[in-house]
């Protein structure tokens, strides 16, 4: 049994999302360390790829110059291992496929268990394919986290009687990023999930204020906030710690 049970035992979530490696490893690791200081229960550490296809331009820039910057899985995966030492909340890969597969798929999720990831995400492998991964996800205790999109529609029951860890709700259409409103009636999409499963569900997509996040979490178990912080990053490059900390501050407070 993972951990990410434990990230909504005290009543609703915040999880922020952090590419790797961007700037550097080194401000990565001080922003996870702000987060978890100011209310992080859960933090969904991201991967970078080259065609980050769920991605807005926010987490696409962070992404190519991260990789630029010269970070790799192996890099990645050796400061999970050493920021694992300090941090003990549960922590989630975010990542496509390919990654995966270029690393070698077993090797690739043993080493996460290895080094203490509780989960993964590919948003690029439809429900219908995970099989590709499962197996191996399930001989490790990794988590497959399944995401539910509003076009999820008669597919949202098979997919949470079969969820994992948390389920992933995708708040809008379209790739990751900022918004100033988020329209879709997510309610109904939350009732099915229920009636399926007693995981928890997360809401994330767009969610970028403590107004937006207080309104998603009086349905959802947990709110995810990613481009929003990678702005916050962009702008204080590597003095952003305390500024992502003050964020997560005030979003955690908004759900609770």
């Amino acid at each position: 049994m993972s951990k990410i049970k434990n990230a909504f035992a005290q009543g609703k979530a915040f999880i922020p999302f952090i590419t790797c490696g961007y700037p550097n490893l080194e401000t990565t690791a001080a922003c996870v360390r702000e987060a978890v200081k100011n209310g992080a229960d859960l933090i969904e550490l991201g991967i970078p790829f080259s065609d980050p296809t769920a991605e807005g331009v926010v987490i696409q820039d962070a992404n190519l110059k991260a990789l630029q910057g010269g970070v790799t899985t192996d890099k990645i995966f050796e400061f999970v291992k050493n920021l694992r030492q300090e941090i003990s909340v549960p922590l989630v890969f975010m990542t496509y496929a390919n990654v995966v597969f270029g690393y070698g798929a077993e090797k690739f999720i043993s080493t996460c268990a290895n080094i203490g990831i509780d989960g993964l995400i590919l948003p690029d492998i439809p429900f219908e394919e995970k099989n590709e991964f499962a197996p191996l996800c399930k001989k490790y205790n990794v988590d497959l986290i399944s995401m539910i999109a509003p076009t999820s529609e008669n597919r949202i029951a098979k997919i949470s009687s079969e969820a994992e860890g948390f389920l992933y709700i995708v708040s809008s259409l379209g790739v990751t990023g900022t918004r100033s409103e988020i329209t879709t009636n997510l309610e109904p999409m939350i009732k099915i999930v229920r009636e399926n499963t007693k995981i928890p569900c997360a809401v994330g997509f767009g969610i970028s204020t403590p107004e937006q996040a207080e309104k998603m979490s009086k349905f959802a178990d947990g709110v995810i906030v990613g481009s929003a912080i990678i702005k916050i990053i962009s702008k204080y490059g590597e003095d952003a710690a305390p500024h992502v900390g003050e964020f997560v501050k005030s979003m955690k407070a908004a759900i609770l």
